[in-house]
């Protein structure tokens, strides 16, 4: 007989459709379970006569079916009729399966939830939720939870994965007493009563999170995030980086005296800030200082590539190298073209220079770059993500400029920063010091939260010379105009910008709209030459392309790649942004940042197809209403929410998911006065409550 083959181990086994569902959702462990809450509750726990149900409210009735037949209205339709003692209900099922007329046979007993309106056949409710009773079914007990879900993962199976993970989670009380606000539930009370209200539960407390056990479900998240933030911050605090000071008369010095421009007073606070940073001592050590980990954030046209380039000269200036990172060639390329002018002689004369490394550079020529710094040749490198390849290796790379941070994802960040650390040269050991720039400036009360760990500067001055933008809103139908309008500007001798979006997903599509926009302008425009810059296109192509238009050979450039940073014309006083509805606010706001850089007036069209959604509408309503890069940043923040609006910083994962920055600002200062008592008396419990709520994702604070 032959043996019987023994069943393989759990971990083998082929995990089920809504167990996999699960895991992409982040379902992993009881503490996941027990925090994924509902999105809504459906109340079960009563039965109402069918002739009390509210027209177009959600309802629950029971009855017995009367009634069952197939129509064909255009389409085969299930019809069922119920009867209680005081009216009848029609049931329409558009969609159906063979079941749904075993269940609902002619004198089962049924209890239907919907929304009941009233129609030419009386009261009738369209694709309700029915289940099989009789006279002794128990109602439910509780509001029923409706959560957050996927097509592979059903309600009643996420119900009873919740309701057994709520018994297995550790929900025990971490923090201290008196450390939670009064009169809140305890952790494992707040979780019951959100999963399973009792039915005389206040719905709309439950549905505005303004209920106890929400509070404190806001509170913890925000205590979790403020500790980690703080938790980050100490831990960099024990690390070391080399301190960069300006040489007296050197690189730093010949810079200024060289510019050929003066700085704003913005300008020079903020570079006198992260040289202050670059050579504070560490704990008395004259060769090391604290690790500068400092945003620079400034509204489009503050000029920050000058004070990145400050920056960079004291880390040099120090016999350290500097590297500049963008998240575009384009971007990187107009970085460099702007420092070349400026730092090349200087370098020169020192026997360095500067590198260029990026996705597009092969074969012999990269090589020599990376070979320049490895050697310590290139006292400053500049680039895209080719820069944190493993291939390139830095001498003495001292400081690391980010430029667009919130495009890096927190891997590459933070391999950047590995790239002194893992090195064999003089800075084994060290963290470089991490510059990051942002032309999205941060609200108030992001910068309290995400941006708890960072040192903020705000260049929130202007250098002279720019003209106010005017932006005006415009339906498709009126291209023709715009067109017109365009001539115009050509005729004076301006130039212009038509910009049209880019989606990876519709990239076909829109690169044969932007050629046959590309075709149109050129006939309408004849005599005057019209480019097109896209993705697709060679790096050589687009340089070539963007020299000619910013040399002013080219009158209007069509452009499908990211031109919202760094492109500086001064000519151009004409911005045409088409399906501008697709765009993000801080995108159209940089995109509209390009013109308005000389002492012509200047002007941003929007044109968009409708019909707009509500928040498209805010979105070109803002644009239209403010050139404030601040109250674009507090308008963008309000539309979209913090997630969205942090973008890459939390690489896919929301830091935050209960707590709203606004509404919830009591409870962040609580948070945040807290949060150093907790460490310091209490950082067994500080730790465990991190753990808790952020699991891994502490680490993308780090970065």
């Amino acid at each position: 007989m032959p043996e019987a083959t023994a069943a393989p181990p759990p971990a083998q086994r082929e995990k089920s459709a809504p167990q996999r569902a699960m895991e992409k959702l982040g379902l992993r462990r009881d503490i996941d379970l027990a925090l994924h809450l509902p999105l809504r509750w459906e109340d079960e726990t009563r039965v109402t006569p069918i002739a009390d149900s509210p027209d177009g409210e959600p309802v629950q009735v029971e009855g017995v079916v009367t009634e069952c037949r197939l129509e064909q209205r255009g389409r085969r339709q299930l019809v069922v009729r119920i009867t209680d003692d005081s009216d009848t209900l029609l049931l329409r099922f558009l969609n159906f399966y063979p079941s749904h007329q075993k269940t609902l046979a002619v004198g089962q007993r049924v209890r239907v939830r919907g929304e009941a309106r009233l129609g030419f056949f009386g009261r009738e409710m369209v694709h309700p939720h029915f289940k099989a009773v009789d006279e002794h079914t128990p109602l439910a007990t509780a509001l029923t939870p409706v959560y957050p879900t996927s097509a592979q993962l059903p309600q009643a199976y996420l119900r009873k994965a919740v309701a057994a993970a709520l018994k297995r989670a550790p929900l025990e009380e971490l923090l201290p007493a008196g450390s939670v606000p009064a009169g809140l539930p305890t952790l494992r009370q707040a979780l019951q009563r959100l999963h399973q209200p009792p039915a005389d539960a206040s719905m709309a407390a439950l549905e505005d999170h303004s209920h106890p056990a929400w509070q404190r479900l806001k509170f913890e998240e925000l205590l979790a995030q403020q500790l980690s933030q703080q938790m980050a911050q100490r831990e960099r605090a024990r690390l070391r980086a080399p301190r960069l000071r300006a040489a007296p008369g050197g690189l730093h010095e010949q810079l200024l005296a060289t510019l050929p421009f003066a700085l704003t007073g913005a300008q020079r606070r903020v570079a006198e800030e992260i040289a202050t940073d670059l050579g504070r001592p560490h704990d008395g050590d004259p060769d090391s200082a604290m690790p500068m980990h400092r945003l620079l954030q400034g509204d489009v046209g503050s000029g920050k590539t000058v004070v990145a380039a400050l920056a960079a000269a004291v880390a040099m200036d120090a016999d350290w190298q500097c590297a500049l990172m963008a998240p575009t060639e384009l971007l990187a390329e107009q970085h460099f073209r702007k420092l070349i002018p400026w730092l090349e002689p200087l370098l020169a004369a020192r026997g360095q220079s500067i590198a260029w490394l990026t996705g597009s550079r092969k074969g012999k020529a990269r090589q020599a770059m990376v070979d320049k710094v490895a050697s310590g040749e290139a006292a400053l490198v500049v680039g895209t993500q080719a820069v944190i390849q493993d291939s390139v290796h830095f001498a003495r790379l001292g400081l690391a400029i980010i430029d667009e941070q919130h495009r890096f994802g927190v891997a590459q960040r933070l391999e950047l920063r590995r790239k002194l650390a893992d090195s064999d040269g003089p800075g084994a050991g060290l963290e470089p010091h991490l510059l990051m720039m942002s032309a999205t400036p941060i609200p108030r009360t992001l910068a309290m939260t995400y941006y708890a760990d960072l040192d903020v500067s705000t260049l929130d001055e202007l250098p002279p010379g720019r003209t106010p933008v005017l932006t005006k809103v415009f339906a498709d139908e009126k291209r023709d105009a715009v067109v017109a309008k365009i001539a115009d500007e050509v005729a004076k001798g301006r130039q212009v910008y038509w910009v049209c979006p880019l989606i990876a997903e519709s990239e076909k599509v829109d690169l044969e709209n932007a050629t046959a926009t590309h075709q149109r302008l050129s006939e309408a425009l004849a005599g005057h030459e019209v480019g097109l810059l896209h993705g697709r296109m060679p790096a050589a192509d687009k340089a070539a392309v963007m020299a000619r238009f910013a040399g002013g050979q080219m009158a209007v450039l069509v452009a499908t790649t990211v031109i919202e940073v760094g492109v500086d014309v001064p000519n151009a006083s004409l911005m045409v942004i088409e399906h501008a509805e697709r765009f993000g606010l801080s995108q159209l706001h940089q995109l509209r940042g390009r013109v308005g850089r000389g002492a012509v007036a200047s002007v941003c069209v929007l044109l968009y197809q409708g019909p707009l959604s509500p928040p498209a509408k805010d979105r070109l309503r803002a644009m239209a209403e403010t050139t404030d890069g601040f109250e674009i940043a507090r308008r963008d923040l309000e539309i979209r929410g913090p997630g969205e609006f942090m973008g890459a910083r939390q690489s896919g994962d929301a830091l935050l998911r209960f707590a709203d920055l606004d509404e919830d600002a009591p409870l962040l200062q609580r948070a945040r006065s807290l949060a150093p008592q907790l460490l310091a008396r209490h950082p067994a419990a500080a730790q465990a409550h991190v753990a808790r709520w952020l699991d891994t994702r502490a680490d993308y604070l780090k970065a």
